[in-house]
């Protein structure tokens, strides 16, 4: 705390038209961002301002709070380049860069540059705290597709502007004629990210990233094929209830009726439920009976569940838990409990998707909320399902204005989506015992026999290590 203090201090003695003042605003109001910069420094104070002054004024250089996908030319989205999309095995969003796209061209290399840094932003909004794993695929890439500046930015973006957010950087499928570049590339990264670094063979990569998020030339069944417009996101999709498929919600929305009207960083979910005539509800008769089952059901409902311990406030809901829904392997460790508060003076709706809604139950899974009240939503692994890091959730919030007898399908189709509140969860897995990630080669495979190449990489890897521990 009292290095938060001091670096504060001192860093916003200086600040007034060196950094962008919505930067300045969120270092004064969260400390988990000073937090952030001085873990990543190892609590060296001089280091972590020199960092974040570097990093600040790179934000307001680029006018990063003010990137949103119109900024950015149209074709640069088009090329699929450069994607967020997929996990890997510890639950990590995947950040492709696809180098056969990628060719060096002086005039576009500032947009290109904003183009990344468009995705990290829409990323750090959408999931804060939780880091990437940077995914270079290098299938039937050349020289011509290496533009070293833009790689170091690459770099620089996770060792300076964005801290903490690498989980790890793979290198897959590299071609042996680049080996003398990426060793320039290992020579930029500090201690810190170069045992991030990996290099991988398209069967190595599988070590890392289940089959169901790499593509077919890489020996996966991810069937996704990027494509421009809309922007690719995970794929929510609204639960079953208990009681089978919920008929309140927007079963006969399409895509593109979801899409009409989306802001530039707000996110698309397809809606795959099945048409059934929508239940008309009113709401004022509908509070009435809810009132008198909820006071026989509730405890019944949430018994077991396990109850959060943090909240994410919101303009609309406050969210408990903030950030993950866990979950154990336990028979007794299934469930898990979401609790909306309003925190408006309206009526509130909402509904809650999942990326995995055949394995979770939720209930209710669409409802509305009433001003200074709260809702116990029961989240339950269905079956014999197991919980994934990968699994996510969705809370999505509209304020009512006419809280009379009205369709919800209808309100969530009518809605502005500039007025919809939206906050992700995910799952944490509660098991004492995870499956281990074996190490894969910290450099890249020198020319010889496949006996030279594995004691060079084991001697290599061993070598480095001993230099960063």
């Amino acid at each position: 705390t009292k290095d938060i203090q001091r670096f504060k201090n001192e860093f916003l003695q200086d600040s007034t038209d060196k950094y962008d003042s919505r930067d300045v605003e969120r270092l004064q109001q969260d400390d988990a961002i000073v937090e952030g910069y001085l873990t990543w420094r190892l609590y060296v104070v001089d280091d972590a301002l020199k960092m974040i002054d570097e990093s600040f004024q790179w934000r307001k250089e680029f006018g990063v709070n003010d990137i949103t996908e119109s900024t950015i030319p149209r074709w640069m989205f088009e090329t699929g380049a450069v994607f967020l999309h997929g996990y890997d095995k510890e639950g990590n969003k995947l950040f492709w860069f696809k180098v056969k796209l990628h060719v060096k061209d002086a005039k576009t290399i500032l947009d290109k540059k904003k183009y990344v840094a468009f995705w990290l932003e829409r990323y750090a909004k959408k999931e804060p705290g939780m880091p990437l794993t940077v995914v270079f695929d290098m299938s039937e890439s050349g020289l011509s597709n290496i533009d070293m500046e833009f790689v170091k930015y690459v770099i620089n973006c996770f060792k300076v502007y964005y801290p903490k957010f690498l989980s790890k950087m793979i290198i897959v499928d590299m071609p042996w004629i680049m080996n003398a570049a990426w060793k320039i590339v290992k020579s930029w990264l500090g201690p810190e990210a170069i045992s991030k670094l990996k290099f991988a063979t398209k069967s190595e990569i599988q070590t890392f990233i289940g089959l169901e998020y790499l593509p077919p030339h890489m020996g996966g069944t991810d069937p996704f094929k990027y494509s421009y417009p809309p922007l690719p996101d995970d794929d929510f999709q609204t639960p079953i209830c208990d009681n089978g498929p919920i008929v309140s919600e927007d079963e006969t929305e399409s895509k593109e009726g979801e899409l009409e009207g989306k802001d530039g960083l707000e996110s698309s979910f397809n809606s795959t439920e099945v048409a059934v005539k929508p239940k008309k509800v009113n709401f004022l008769e509908d509070s009435l009976r809810a009132e008198d089952n909820d006071k026989t059901d509730t405890n019944a409902r949430i018994k077991g569940a396990r109850k959060p311990l943090t909240t994410f406030k919101g303009h609309l809901l406050d969210v408990s838990p903030a950030e993950e829904l866990s979950f154990g392997s336990g028979e007794t460790e299934k469930k898990s409990l979401i609790i909306l508060s309003n925190v408006t003076k309206n009526q509130v709706a909402f509904k809650v998707r999942t990326t995995a809604p055949e394995k979770y139950r939720v209930k209710p899974s669409s409802s509305s909320c009433e001003p200074g009240a709260s809702v116990d939503i029961v989240v339950s692994l269905h079956g014999g399902s197991q919980a994934s890091p990968q699994d996510r959730f969705l809370v999505m919030a509209a304020e009512m204005d006419n809280v009379g007898s009205q369709e919800l399908a209808q309100f969530w189709k009518e809605v502005p989506k500039n007025k919809i509140m939206e906050h992700r969860l995910r799952c944490h897995v509660l098991e004492s015992s995870k499956p281990t990630v074996s190490p894969l080669r910290d450099s890249p495979v020198e020319m010889g026999s496949s006996g030279q190449q594995e004691l060079s990489t084991a001697v290599s890897y061993v070598e480095e290590k001993a230099l960063f521990l």
